[in-house]
């Protein structure tokens, strides 16, 4: 098994709700990454090294909320940074709610 951090010594910023999606802040050195969900609890941000890496090297847990936009600004990251999401929240399929923290989100 790779071992990963929960978070490096890395300064994280709140960053901005808008645009959606992962976006290079060249002001600010970094990647902004904003993510709509309406009944999330709880967004981590999945970093990885290789496309093929089965473990992420850093797990960052994303706090900043504005309404349903989930957005954190990573200072140190290049554009082409590999991501992806872990998303949890309520497992009612009735309701339409399918969260399930072991899937990872591309």
């Amino acid at each position: 098994m790779s071992v990963f951090f929960r978070t490096r010594d890395r300064p994280l910023r709140p960053g901005d709700p808008y645009p959606l999606g992962s976006n290079w802040i060249e002001d600010e050195d970094g990647v902004n990454f904003s993510l709509f969900s309406e009944n999330a609890e709880k967004v981590e941000l999945l970093l990885y090294s290789q496309t093929n890496q089965k473990y992420p090297k850093e797990i960052i847990e994303v706090k900043n909320r504005t309404g349903d936009l989930w957005h954190i600004l990573v200072p140190g990251l290049r554009p082409g940074q590999l991501y992806a999401y872990k998303v949890y929240g309520p497992y009612k399929p009735a309701l339409g709610l399918r969260f399930n923290p072991n899937k990872v989100l591309t």
